[in-house]
């Protein structure tokens, strides 16, 4: 059984609707997860020991949230290499944060990253529950 850390920065709770739902199929994995705000990591410590990562943030302006950014260079110094990975958020018009945050786990971390970013306009629509579940599951799959 492997344990998951997903991170995530909301400016409405709707990237935090989708990180519960992630961490909902990680659960039907038989795997157990934490969920933590951003704001609950302080230092490269606080990402150890987990053996798969989604860090999620809204898209604001064409831009993640600046405290998922924070959480990102802290990342760099977590030793993620090889580590499994996946990023996701809500957006409104663009939805750049979820790529921009896989591109930078992929790349710089080198971590192994699940097939791609999930991008949502909210959890409810179009699908969401089950996708965000199914992200969840597919992260436990690499474990």
């Amino acid at each position: 059984m492997g344990k998951v850390l997903i991170v995530y920065a909301s400016r409405t709770d709707e990237t935090k609707k989708i990180a519960d739902l992630i961490a909902e199929g990680v659960r039907i994995s038989g795997h157990e997860v934490v969920i933590k705000k951003t704001g609950d990591i302080k230092t490269e410590e606080d990402l150890k020991g987990y053996d798969g990562y989604a860090f999620g943030s809204a898209t604001y302006h064409g831009e993640m949230i600046t405290s998922m950014k924070q959480i990102l260079f802290i990342a760099e110094r977590a030793e993620l290499k090889d580590k499994i990975g996946g990023a996701f958020g809500a957006y409104g018009w663009s939805g750049e944060a979820p790529g921009r945050i896989f591109d930078t786990m992929a790349n710089i971390y080198g971590m192994k990253m699940v097939s791609g970013p999930l991008m949502l306009k909210a959890s409810w629509v179009q699908g969401g529950i089950q996708a965000a579940q199914a992200y969840g599951k597919s992260i436990t799959a690499l474990i």
